[in-house]
């Protein structure tokens, strides 16, 4: 089940009956990323054709983190395309290149959120990128925003933290505050960079329920950088595995067996997933019921 993409394949226009709306396929085309004489990302090919929430797995420095900022075009590509909607977006620049940021939303492991301002504040400056300059410099934020903002909190279930200030709520709060902010964004997909990485089990588990509500009620992309072998496995539609800078592993979460994740990790027969990953008691790989947070061990794979 392991494999290299060989190459891209054709566009096509799917429609999406859950929203009444086009869905259209994103595809990865040989996108490779260089620092210097590393390479971080080699000459990565896939598509999406459907909604999905896709996981994507690796050690530590195996690309996965530089492949999301290269999809958000917070980190340029070396190489490659990235089709949306026909659209390289590898190539757009200006207010477009700031529309597609709008319409791909990024999660941050640290959470990326204005310590001193209120929750609904931090929330509403996920519209910052569809609001004029003016309006952004002085941040002024209609009714509108401030229900809008309001209804995001109450979906996360933090509704009531909404008058604290950012930097007074746990991590797994931030986080969901995070996760509200880009739903303020109506974005096309949502993108979770090691977004449980920090995160104590119980809330690893509210965070991941969280996105995975999202991709099923809104029907949109989720796409997240994992540690940890049992949330790939519990909540992903789809794994893809990355080593060293390439794609080694795409498939469905029954196939991500203990094999595949060693060559996926690049170890041996004394590779134990425990490495990877710690379980909460409530439930089975396999049921939304368990999901992981990174542990130490987990730091150092």
């Amino acid at each position: 089940m392991s494999f290299f993409c060989n190459g891209p394949v054709a566009l096509v226009a799917q429609h999406d009956e859950h929203n009444g709306q086009g869905w259209r396929v994103i595809q990865f085309q040989e996108v490779t990323k260089t620092f210097g004489s590393r390479t971080a990302v080699n000459k990565v090919s896939f598509n999406i054709e459907k909604p999905q929430m896709v996981g994507i797995i690796g050690r530590s420095g195996a690309g996965k983190s530089t492949l999301l900022r290269m999809i958000n075009r917070l980190t340029p590509a070396s190489a490659g395309q990235i089709l949306f909607d026909g659209r390289d977006i590898l190539s757009l620049k200006g207010g477009m290149m700031r529309r597609w940021q709008r319409d791909c939303a990024m999660v941050f492991q640290q959470f990326n959120l204005v310590p001193r301002l209120d929750v609904v504040t931090n929330v509403m400056l996920g519209r910052l990128n569809g609001h004029g300059t003016l309006k952004s410099l002085f941040n002024i934020f209609s009714q509108e925003d401030v229900n809008s903002a309001l209804g995001a909190l109450d979906r996360l279930g933090i509704a009531q933290e909404a008058t604290k200030r950012a930097e007074e709520l746990s991590g797994g709060q931030q986080q969901r505050v995070a996760i509200a902010r880009a739903l303020m964004q109506d974005p096309h997909m949502i993108l979770a960079d090691e977004p449980i990485a920090s995160l104590d089990p119980m809330n690893a588990k509210i965070v991941m329920d969280a996105l995975r509500e999202i991709h099923e009620r809104d029907n949109k992309i989720v796409i997240c950088n994992l540690h940890t072998l049992d949330t790939a496995r519990t909540y992903c539609d789809r794994v893809i595995g990355m080593r060293d800078g390439f794609l080694v592993f795409d498939g469905a979460p029954e196939a991500l067996t203990t094999a595949v994740a060693r060559e996926i990790y690049g170890a041996d027969e004394s590779f134990n997933e425990a490495a990877t990953s710690t379980a909460i008691d409530a439930g089975q790989p396999g049921s939304r019921e368990s999901a992981g947070a990174m542990t130490p061990a987990a730091a150092a794979v």
